[in-house]
């Protein structure tokens, strides 16, 4: 079956690069060349995947992310030229799924397109059963993610990264182990989202970010997660 992916890239010569090297793979590729465009042919055509510009006219890939995330789960690759962390917080906070910064290869483009269609077409082991970590629970198949009572919202990337800890509960994972986890890459460019994930995650998890006591840093290695008690039992 053939893959749909919207292209939304102001830039015209850009846009049609991305575009053949997308119908070389197999996939069928629709072009927008500006934000409200690329909405309205996310909504008529319900793409498989965006391939999204951070910088357009009309509205620019930020707002056309968060408009998407308000509708739909479709998986969202953006681009842009700026490179700070803050902007690259603030994508992956509006729900993108990966970031890639400009000038980049094309290749390495299809890479990420292939491992996003992957990861959405295929699923993941752990998705069979709710996850209990502590109190913390994690139901792949509802994409819900709760503590105690209380629901926890995350982005889709902020919930694979949960998922793929959780089924592994104290486990200290590599930033290059979630990148294959999620994404199926190596690269380090990518693993500054790893970083980013996390730093998003313990704004919702736990109680006092600054000192995270679930999702807990292993200095020169990872990160892991845990009940929250840290090796005490809990009161019953």
């Amino acid at each position: 079956m053939r893959t749909c992916v919207l292209v939304a890239e102001d830039d015209t010569m850009q846009a049609e690069l991305v575009r053949r090297y997308l119908e070389h793979e197999g996939h069928t590729a629709v072009v927008a060349h500006n934000g409200r465009a690329a909405l309205e042919q996310a909504r008529r055509r319900r793409p498989d995947l965006v391939i999204l510009d951070v910088m357009m006219p009309d509205m620019d890939g930020l707002e056309v992310c968060r408009t998407l995330r308000r509708e739909s789960e479709v998986p969202v690759l953006m681009l842009t030229a700026r490179t700070s962390e803050d902007d690259l917080l603030l994508g992956l906070d509006l729900g993108a799924d990966d970031y890639m910064t400009k000038p980049y290869s094309p290749r390495e483009l299809m890479a990420r397109v292939r491992t996003l269609l992957r990861r959405t077409r295929d699923g993941s082991p752990w998705r069979d059963g709710v996850l209990h970590v502590g109190d913390l629970r994690v139901d792949p198949r509802g994409h819900r993610v709760t503590i105690g009572a209380a629901q926890v919202e995350c982005t889709r990337g902020e919930f694979e990264i949960l998922s793929a800890m959780a089924a592994q509960p104290d486990r200290v994972f590599h930033r290059s182990q979630l990148l294959q986890e999620i994404h199926g890459l190596d690269l380090g460019t990518t693993e500054r989202a790893i970083d980013m994930h996390v730093m998003n995650l313990r704004k919702k998890i736990e109680a006092d970010p600054r000192r995270p006591a679930r999702l807990v840093t292993v200095f020169g290695v990872g990160y892991k997660l845990t009940d929250g008690t840290g090796g005490r039992r809990r009161a019953p």
